[in-house]
């Protein structure tokens, strides 16, 4: 999913092409795509854009008349932009803005419907959930946030009702950076923990922000993905950490995993999987030696 780093650069090349450009026509070929219908998406047809900015992880394009435009992209949903004159987009894309610039297509990898469009009459009517923007926060307000409920530091992190625009991919960068196991307690963490956190928020994404923004070059960002051999410990299960030299731990959810250096961030305690954990009960290993004894046998 991409969250603030890729929406951020998304938000950006936006800007730059459709600010001050009207939009001439609408086509939507994907039918769960579009989540209201008053008023309908058909009211955007000529309007101007004056501005476009981030909410969170959602595009959100404000035209006359404060009419707004916002679009979540979830997981699989991806941006596509052909200048004005350029062939086509292909009948792949799920909707189709055509502005007096050029082209914005959306996609959806997959069969999930997950990427939704939303209309709304007046700036107030937009989706916020009240996470704090962490790059604008001051220590205290970030401290106030996460310890404002007792959660494991991962589900803080990725709570849009705490945090902004993180999520699964930049909150394991974030806590590899800090030091701290994704488990640790909120209420837990002492004073220098959270300010080691707080730091390493900013650090990461400001950091991500400007790698993304240099690999655009300028260009709209077509490679959004949050898979990248950069990163410490995403996606990365089983390589070796870049600053110690362990192997990559991971604990599986779902359809999501945690990845995590043990030797760095949880003292070399392996964290419980909990398909693997309740497969093997006390076989379960709860060391890094103790998982190399387990793989020779």
């Amino acid at each position: 999913m991409p969250e603030l780093p890729d929406v951020t650069i998304y938000v950006e090349a936006l800007r730059e092409r459709i600010a001050g450009h009207r939009l001439q026509l609408i086509l939507i070929r994907g039918p769960f795509l579009l989540r209201t219908v008053r008023p309908p998406i058909d009211s955007l047809s000529g309007k101007a854009v004056q501005q476009v900015r981030r909410l969170g992880k959602q595009i959100v394009v404000g035209f006359e008349e404060n009419l707004w435009l916002s679009l979540h992209l979830m997981i699989a949903g991806r941006l596509h932009w052909k200048p004005a004159g350029a062939k086509p987009p292909g009948k792949k894309a799920l909707a189709q803005f055509e502005f007096d610039s050029g082209t914005l297509t959306l996609t959806e990898a997959g069969t999930q419907h997950r990427a939704s469009l939303h209309v709304f009459a007046g700036e107030d009517q937009l989706f916020d959930a009240g996470g704090l923007e962490v790059l604008e926060a001051d220590l205290a307000a970030f401290e106030a946030a996460l310890r404002s409920a007792n959660h494991t530091l991962k589900r803080a992190l990725t709570d849009p009702h705490l945090f902004s625009g993180i999520g699964n991919a930049y909150s394991d960068e974030i806590l590899h950076r800090a030091h701290l196991s994704p488990v640790s307690l909120t209420q837990r963490l002492t004073a220098s923990e959270v300010e080691r956190l707080y730091h390493a928020v900013h650090e990461v994404l400001q950091e991500w922000v400007e790698r993304l923004r240099a690999e655009a070059g300028g260009a709209f960002p077509e490679k959004v993905t949050a898979f990248r051999p950069a990163m410490a410990v995403h996606g990365r299960y089983g390589q070796p950490c870049p600053r110690c030299g362990a192997k990559v731990q991971r604990i599986r959810y779902a359809s999501n995993e945690t990845n995590y250096c043990a030797a760095c961030q949880t003292g070399g305690k392996l964290l419980a999987d909990r398909a693997l954990s309740r497969l093997l009960r006390e076989d379960w290993p709860r060391s890094l030696d103790e998982m190399e004894e387990l793989k020779r046998r």
